[in-house]
């Protein structure tokens, strides 16, 4: 029964992602061309397996989907084999990035191919500003403080920050591949400094995750207001992509208007379009207007 509703959750994360209506920069529907790629783009002290729940359902709807593998060896690598990908896409890309990833993914999402970016418990800095700079007036997260060196500047976790910070509510079978998959990351590319920030001229979504123990919530709630980005707040920890809360929510425009839509807190994605009872979808939220998301139930 439990595997039943854990597929149910994650059918309906795909259906969402399928729903994505073509938007141009100022977030305009282009009929012309639909957006049909989906680019993940994966964090720190991990990798493309990240989302390894949710590409095979995404894929069933038809979207193509790829996920960037980062090397994670500088943050000039990671942003190169971001693009690298987004080159290879037929048409307009729908750029995905968690935590660190969401700092590649604000350089690399400059490119033309790219339609809108979508930031999942994810840094999002702003010219001359890097994943660390943004941290540092948080403090050291519980999950920073079980970061260990390596050699030549590299950095993993520890088997309890995996455990305990990094995705505490995944089941211990979940949590033993995290730890065996994290791959050693480059300190250096957490101080890398961004050089133009492709959410100021992009339609950009943001999910924080209240339960977060690698990034402070205030920090995702603080980011996501400068960016005048449209947030949801799910109670997850850092890898709501993988996290099965117990329960779900409703998601709220502002308090004047009706639910949007019956969410669990796996749906994370997508607040780009809703389904519309006639053929084609509309969107859901446009850059000019900010709106803020937050789980009620």
């Amino acid at each position: 029964m439990k595997l039943q509703l854990a597929t149910f959750r994650l059918f309906r994360i795909s259906f969402l992602l399928s729903c994505v209506f073509p938007l141009t920069a100022s977030g305009q529907s282009i009929a012309t061309q639909p957006i049909h790629n989906v680019v993940l783009v994966h964090g720190a002290w991990a990798d493309g397996s990240s989302w390894a729940k949710v590409v095979p359902l995404l894929e069933k709807k038809g979207l193509h989907v790829v996920c960037v593998q980062n090397p994670l060896t500088s943050f000039a690598d990671d942003v190169a084999a971001t693009k690298r990908i987004i080159d290879t896409q037929d048409g307009p890309v729908l750029l995905v990035g968690h935590s660190y990833g969401g700092a590649v993914i604000t350089e690399a999402g400059n490119d033309p191919k790219v339609a809108g970016l979508v930031y999942v418990a994810a840094f999002a800095p702003d010219k001359s500003e890097s994943s660390g700079s943004l941290g540092k007036p948080y403090g050291a997260t519980p999950g920073v403080s079980e970061l260990r060196p390596l050699a030549d500047g590299f950095f993993v976790l520890t088997p309890k920050g995996v455990m305990e910070d990094f995705a505490p509510d995944l089941t211990i079978a979940e949590r033993d591949i995290l730890l065996a998959t994290q791959t050693p990351t480059q300190g250096a590319a957490l101080g890398a400094e961004v050089t133009t920030a492709a959410w100021k001229t992009k339609p950009s979504w943001f999910v924080i995750a209240s339960n977060d123990r690698m990034i402070a919530p205030e920090q995702g709630r603080m980011t996501a207001k400068r960016m005048n980005a449209k947030t949801l707040t799910l109670p997850t920890s850092h890898v709501p992509m993988l996290s099965r809360p117990k329960g779900g929510g409703r998601l709220h425009r502002p308090s004047q208007f009706r639910p949007v839509n019956s969410y669990s807190a796996t749906k994370l994605i997508l607040l780009l379009v809703v389904p519309t009872q006639a053929s084609r979808p509309r969107v859901l939220f446009r850059r000019e207007t900010s709106s803020s998301l937050e789980q009620s139930g």
